[in-house]
C-alpha cells in the first residue's frame, strides 16, 4: 500500500495542490521530489521556463511512519490530495531528473542585504515582462525565432535586482508560482498559520555557498549565483 500523508488542515492541502498544479501548467511530466519528517513536508521542484528550484512546505499532522525522501510524479501527487480530509497518497517513486540529486544545502543560511520590498520586486517583473514583448514585437518577421526569442530572454531574466546578486528570473519564478504576492493582497493566506508566518516571516535574501534562496512565507526560490564555484553543493541520494 502506498504511503498517506496527513496534513496539517484543508488549508495546508489546497496550497500543497496550488502549487503542484503551476508546476504541471509548466511542464505537465514535472517531478517533485519530496522530504518529510517530523511535522513538515519539503517538496522541491523545477519549473522549465525559469532554471530556478521551487522549495514549497506544508505542515503535516502527524509525521510519516518512515522519514520520507522520494521523487515523484508531481502530476500523480496533485491527483492524490484530498482536500476534505488533508490527505495525500504518496506515489510511486519515479526516476529522478539531474537537479533532484542535487538540492540547496538544508542550513547554514546567511541573510543578505539590500534586497527590496515585494513592492518593488514585483514592479521590476513586471517592467521585464513589457520590455520582452516590445522587443519581440520589434523583431523583422524572419528573425522572430525561438533562438533570438530564449536570447532576449537570457539577456533580460539574467540581470541582477538592484545591489544584489538574485537574477530578476527568481523573482519572476516566485511572482509565477504565488510565493511573492503584493503587501495587500487580494489572494489571502488559506490558513490562520500562514497569516502568522506571513507576518514572523517577512521576504528575505539569503546564502549559503554558491546557492542563493528567496525566501517568502508561502515557499522559496533558490538558484546558483555564478562564479561563486561548488560552495555548499550536497548531493543526496535519490
Amino acid at each position: 500500500m502506498s504511503e498517506r500523508l496527513r496534513l496539517a488542515d484543508s488549508g495546508e492541502a489546497a496550497d500543497l495542490a496550488a502549487f503542484l498544479g503551476r508546476l504541471v501548467h509548466y511542464d505537465r511530466a514535472a517531478a517533485v521530489r519530496l522530504q518529510g519528517g517530523g511535522g513538515a513536508l519539503a517538496v522541491f521542484g523545477r519549473p522549465p521556463s525559469f532554471d530556478v528550484l521551487a522549495i514549497r512546505t506544508a505542515r503535516l499532522a502527524e509525521p510519516p511512519a518512515l522519514p520520507l525522501d522520494r521523487t515523484v510524479s508531481a502530476g500523480e501527487l496533485l491527483e492524490a490530495i484530498d482536500e476534505a480530509s488533508a490527505s495525500a497518497a504518496v506515489p510511486a517513486a519515479v526516476t529522478g531528473p539531474p537537479w533532484a540529486g542535487v538540492l540547496p544545502p538544508r542550513g547554514g543560511w546567511q541573510q543578505l542585504p539590500g534586497l527590496p520590498g515585494a513592492e518593488v520586486m514585483l514592479s521590476a517583473v513586471a517592467l521585464a515582462v513589457a520590455e520582452f514583448r516590445a522587443r519581440d514585437e520589434a523583431l523583422p518577421a524572419q528573425h522572430r525565432t525561438r533562438s533570438e526569442r530564449d536570447r532576449i530572454g537570457r539577456d533580460i531574466w539574467s540581470r541582477t535586482l538592484g545591489e544584489t546578486d538574485l537574477p530578476l528570473r527568481a523573482v519572476h519564478a516566485a511572482q509565477a508560482l504565488g510565493f511573492l504576492r503584493p503587501v495587500r493582497s487580494t489572494v489571502p493566506a488559506r490558513t490562520p498559520a500562514r497569516d502568522a508566518l506571513a507576518s514572523a516571516e517577512p521576504v528575505a535574501l539569503l546564502a549559503c555557498g554558491s546557492w542563493l534562496r528567496l525566501r517568502t512565507p508561502y515557499g522559496s526560490v533558490a538558484t546558483r549565483r555564478p562564479g561563486v564555484g561548488l560552495g555548499a553543493l550536497q548531493v543526496r541520494p535519490l
